[in-house]
């Protein structure tokens, strides 16, 4: 994170989505900051039902190996995943 933490989570990785997500009560119990996106996004589950909308992202370094990666994720309720990560 751009304030020098470092946290190691579980992550499920699924090369289905479309955005990078982080759990919100990881965010909240961790003290992450968030910053608020310009527009917002419905997100949908597998079934087509409704997760919820985006309007928080939180920019991350994830390092996988010696792999590393800046992004934005986006902030949501993961039901208890600390965070999915989009493959290309």
């Amino acid at each position: 994170m751009k304030n020098g933490k470092n946290l190691k989570v579980k992550a499920l990785v699924d090369s289905g989505y479309t955005h990078t997500r982080i759990d919100e009560q990881l965010v909240k119990d961790k003290r992450i900051q968030m910053k608020p996106i310009n527009f917002s996004f419905e997100v949908f589950n597998a079934d087509g039902t409704k997760n919820g909308e985006v309007t928080r992202v939180v920019p991350l370094e994830i390092e996988i190996n010696s792999h590393k990666k800046q992004l934005e994720a986006a902030v949501m309720d993961l039901n208890r995943v600390d965070r999915f990560l989009e493959h290309d």
